[in-house]
């Protein structure tokens, strides 16, 4: 039943994504010609030659997109749609850069209508058109052609992480699927011997994680999203520094030397982002080895020193356990380091009898925990909220206690689950 209710609203958000999509194209022109005649670009043809190819433009999308939906299936009628839509965000970007909140409909529109060999070409070309409205206009991107050239590689390096992140969500959902269906004939025969129950048991946690995914993959796409948007604010702040100093060659380099390092950080959280999905270090270490590792590579990265420690004999777990754990870590150690202001982080691995557990400590600034069952970070994220979520889907608990300048302590307990079972 939770399977059914995930894939139904999954099936009624791809329906709203379909009208947005329909919806989006209008909503550039509207931006972009706001701010065409509130602030029009030097050697404009003018304001009525501009609407005149806003209004051709908004029309050829209402009739292959709004007056005819049902030619998104043809090939040879979206390919002609598609070639026209880029001639007109290029004519619109080459009258006023404002006009790149258009042609950034390319990126959208060249999954849904695009047979798979020819998305690249639109991405790349979608690119160009964007990496000239941000250097300026026409004319700036021809006198400036090595700026213009990184923010076009810029701009490949976000639709690229961004489709990749699409595929492999395209991918999970296709698993997830051909899980829920075979999990419909492997319950009907899990009701006949003890040794059944067991089995039963570890499909229902695996039912649990597949009602999850969707949560988890909309979390994580608002955390690419963020990041991905705090890269693109750094970098043009950065490539507009090196604009203003050209002519100083030092400044210049180191400015641009920024802008790179900042593309790279984000395809790197973006990759990093997808790879959680299905965390592959547990497929080839242990639980209590890959703990050690996060914590490594995150006092590495942060500057605060994190001491992993493990107590107990470490066992094999279910699966989704040692999943559960190794997330709940994660979201831990980023709440440190979004929130805390922490000198020292302390995560301790137990392994009890029937239960298994995993305490994160901190010494930062701490919060005044509410009695609600999902207590809200200081900023408003819904981190605690996510992780007492997956935790309770095995069986958990979760527990938080915190208070202002007292640093926070979160537990989460677990029933130890064998690996095997299943």
């Amino acid at each position: 039943m939770t399977s059914s209710g995930g894939h139904d609203r999954l099936t009624h958000w791809r329906k709203h994504e379909a009208s947005l999509y329909r919806v989006f194209p209008y909503g550039g022109l509207a931006l972009g010609t706001l701010l065409a005649l509130v602030a029009p670009a030097p050697r404009s043809l003018g304001v009525m030659p501009t609407l005149a190819v806003t209004v051709a433009a908004g029309c050829w999308v209402a009739w292959f997109i709004t007056l005819h939906p049902g030619w998104q299936s043809r090939l040879r009628p979206m390919a002609v749609y598609y070639v026209g839509l880029l001639t007109f965000a290029a004519a619109l970007v080459a009258v006023s850069p404002w006009y790149g909140f258009f042609a950034w409909i390319g990126y959208i529109h060249a999954f849904p209508v695009l047979p798979r060999r020819w998305r690249i070409a639109g991405v790349v070309a979608t690119a160009a058109l964007i990496a000239t409205s941000h250097a300026g206009g026409l004319t700036v991107a021809m006198s400036h052609w090595l700026l213009w050239l990184l923010l076009v590689l810029f701009n490949l390096v976000v639709a690229g992480s961004v489709s990749w992140f699409a595929m492999v969500a395209e991918q999970e959902d296709a698993k997830r699927q051909r899980l829920v269906a075979e999990l419909g004939e492997a319950n009907s025969q899990l009701t006949e011997t003890a040794r059944e129950n067991a089995g039963l048991h570890a499909q229902l946690l695996t039912q649990a994680r597949e009602a999850g995914v969707l949560d988890e993959r909309q979390r994580m796409a608002r955390e690419i999203h963020d990041t991905l948007a705090q890269g693109l604010a750094g970098i043009i702040t950065q490539l507009e520094a090196a604009e203003q100093t050209r002519d100083r060659s030092g400044d210049w380099h180191r400015h641009v030397d920024n802008a790179l390092a900042l593309a790279r950080e984000s395809l790197t959280e973006a990759r990093r982002s997808v790879r959680a999905v299905r965390p592959e270090s547990l497929e080839t270490a242990r639980l209590p080895d890959v703990l050690a590792e996060l914590g490594g590579r995150w006092s590495a990265l942060h500057g605060v020193r994190a001491e992993v420690a493990t107590t107990g004999t470490p066992r094999p777990l279910h699966p989704e356990i040692e999943v559960t754990l190794l997330r709940a870590a994660q979201e831990a150690l980023a709440n440190v380091a979004r929130h805390a202001s922490a000198s020292r982080v302390g995560l301790t691995l137990s392994y009890m009898a029937d239960v298994v557990t995993l305490d994160v400590r901190d010494d930062g600034t701490g919060f005044e925990v509410t009695d609600q069952p999902a207590p809200r970070m200081p900023t408003g994220g819904y981190g605690l909220a996510a992780m007492r979520q997956r935790v309770t889907r095995v069986g958990g608990e979760l527990a938080v206690e915190s208070e202002p300048g007292g640093g926070t302590a979160i537990s989460a307990s677990i029933p130890a689950l064998p690996g095997g079972a299943g």
